[in-house]
């Protein structure tokens, strides 16, 4: 927190020093991304365009019917150059980590947890800087496949 001090003279002879909060620059508040998630296993929304660096809140939200442990959906936003299918295929053997695996969780810019149905789970983050195509994917299982999958493209002109 930035302070500025200022000195008010109490009496003739004391100073009492007093911290007032200075108004800090507050950054620009992140463009909501809604994702609708259904139970044929497809994102509403397959692009989303942002400037580099860019806020983003990305809300899936689940309005499928099967239970959550048959049908649940998440958002996993890989680095780019990323291999998603070999993501998939892995992410299908992580269900202690909601199917996210430990081995290639550093290939994962932004996640969220896993949505059941009427449930809504989300993430903030930034857009990557480089500009270029990342992929994102509902990694659980057979849901990549069955085509729940889109891209982050991250561009200048944010279009």
């Amino acid at each position: 927190m930035n302070l500025k001090v200022r000195s008010i003279v109490v009496g003739t002879a004391a100073a009492l020093a007093v911290c007032i909060p200075l108004a800090a620059a507050q950054p620009a508040p992140a463009r909501v991304i809604t994702l609708k998630s259904t139970d044929d296993m497809k994102f509403d929304i397959t692009s989303i365009t942002a400037k580099p660096g860019e806020a983003l809140l990305v809300k899936v939200v689940n309005v499928g019917k099967i239970p959550k442990f048959a049908m649940a959906h998440n958002f996993v936003l890989l680095k780019q150059g990323a291999n998603s299918k070999a993501f998939a295929d892995q992410a299908m053997k992580a269900q202690a980590t909601a199917y996210i695996p430990a081995a290639l969780k550093a290939q994962v810019l932004a996640s969220t947890g896993l949505a059941g149905p009427g449930e809504t789970v989300e993430v903030t983050f930034k857009a990557p800087t480089a500009p270029g195509k990342y992929e994102f994917i509902c990694s659980f299982p057979g849901h990549y496949a069955a085509g729940m999958k889109g891209v982050l493209i991250v561009s200048k002109s944010g279009t």
